[in-house]
């Protein structure tokens, strides 16, 4: 273990490199290098842009420490809004139990919150990336089905009319936006998982229409957006047959949008 006495170092090398939460950073990377080689390649590589969660293999998540590997998409602190939603329908009493599918699933981390609070529960996984895929597969109970493919083409026909709860954080930065994102997340994390077409919401609108054929009678959509982008999906939410909603946290800067299926 690297001396204790170079954490004023490493914060120092971590601030010139522009990080706003050097002391926190410099206390992870301490705790997670084993020589003072392995540390100094540790800052190295955290001053060169790559995200800490991939240097240091997990990410917390509602609670919970999750693994992310290096080009996966690190789940943010605001997409637990989608599992607390999911947990706690607006209008509706708590879900305790049900059928769960995530789209774009990444690193799963969604799922493996709604594990952790529903039981019994049948869930299912999906994303296009197969890197994703495997990560999403250690962090997910064993009684979980992770797939690989676009959207739901690779579920089984069976959940049809069968999910009470699909959620999708797919990606909503605008094509044109994505040159302005921060370093660390256009060159280290997937453009799949970060571009969301023109308007954002290319994927997101093919989430909402194909929504209606896999919930269950008063299941429940919930899907990430900017918070500008919420009215304009709530609009396909409604066109799909589905009672929309917008639900927001001031707390940790987050918007979804649900959508309703009607009771039969």
């Amino acid at each position: 273990m690297p001396d204790q006495d170079s954490e004023h170092a490493v914060i120092i090398r971590l601030r010139a490199a522009g990080s706003v939460f050097a002391e926190d950073e410099a206390r992870l990377l301490l705790e997670a290098a084993d020589t003072g080689r392995d540390l100094d390649s540790l800052v190295q590589q955290r001053a060169a842009g790559v995200p800490i969660e991939h240097l240091l293999g997990w990410v917390e998540f509602a609670g919970m420490r999750l693994r992310v590997t290096p080009g996966v998409f690190v789940p943010r602190k605001r997409t637990e809004l989608l599992a607390d939603t999911a947990l706690h329908p607006p209008g509706r009493p708590p879900r305790t139990s049900g059928t769960v599918v995530e789209l774009c699933c990444g690193a799963g981390a969604v799922s493996a919150a709604l594990a952790a609070a529903l039981d019994p529960l049948e869930l299912h996984a999906a994303d296009i990336d197969p890197h994703a895929v495997r990560c999403a597969a250690t962090n997910l109970p064993a009684h979980a089905q992770v797939h690989e493919g676009d959207l739901a083409a690779p579920l089984p026909e069976s959940l049809r009319g069968h999910v009470d709860v699909l959620v999708a954080n797919a990606p909503y930065v605008p094509s044109g936006a994505v040159r302005s994102m921060p370093p660390e997340a256009r060159e280290h994390e997937p453009l799949v998982a970060l571009d969301g077409g023109d308007d954002g919401l290319d994927l997101q609108r093919r989430v909402v229409a194909l929504a209606p054929r896999w919930l269950a009678p008063g299941g429940d959509l919930l899907v990430e957006v900017a918070d500008h982008q919420a009215h304009l999906l709530c609009r396909a939410v409604a066109a799909a047959g589905l009672e929309p909603e917008i639900v927001r946290s001031a707390e940790i800067e987050a918007t979804a949008v649900v959508g309703h299926a009607a009771w039969s």
